[in-house]
Order: structure tokens, then C-alpha cells, then sequence
């Protein structure tokens, strides 16, 4: 579901609501356990998204602020970037 590689989290799965619970314990599990204050999760590799992405990624950036670590989205689907421009939540978390 989420592969780590130093401080890059990398999502390998759909974001949506049938995974959406699992993609956030698994996401919380690594940043109990992350050392590094720059925290990045490249969504590369994700092909499908639904309004439920956006909830993971704001309980993920709740998690990260809860430990003090700065989160970043790297390589964001088009279809994620149209869900949080419709909704008006483009800048948080910050979508690079």
C-alpha cells in the first residue's frame, strides 16, 4: 500500500474509499516512526483517486504536524488536483 524509502513515502495503491482507512493506518505507522522533518508522499504511482484521498491525505498531514514533521505531496494525479481545487483545499497539504 505505502513503500518507504528514507523519508519518501510512496502511495502503490488506488485512494479510494475501499482503501481509504488502511492507506491512512499504514501512513500513521510510518510517521510514528519517522526521524526526518521533511516527510514527502509521492503519489506517482496512484491511478485512481476519489474525494476520499483527500481525507487520508488531511489525516496524514494531521499525524505528521502531531509529531512536529512537515509533509509534502509529490506528483499528484490530475484528477486529485481537480478534486481539491473543486472543493477549495489546493494548498493543504501542499500539492507539488
Amino acid at each position: 500500500m505505502i513503500d518507504r524509502d528514507g523519508n519518501t513515502y510512496r502511495v502503490a495503491s488506488p485512494m479510494i474509499i475501499a482503501n481509504a482507512r488502511a492507506l491512512l493506518a499504514a501512513g500513521r505507522g510510518l510517521l510514528a516512526a519517522e526521524a526526518e522533518k521533511d516527510v514527502t508522499l509521492d503519489l506517482a504511482s496512484v491511478r485512481e483517486v476519489d474525494s476520499s484521498a483527500l481525507s487520508v491525505l488531511f489525516g496524514l498531514q494531521r499525524a505528521a504536524a502531531a509529531r512536529g514533521l512537515a509533509l509534502s505531496v509529490a506528483n499528484p494525479p490530475a484528477s486529485l488536483l481537480s478534486l481539491a481545487g473543486l472543493y477549495g483545499v489546493a494548498g493543504s497539504p501542499p500539492l507539488a
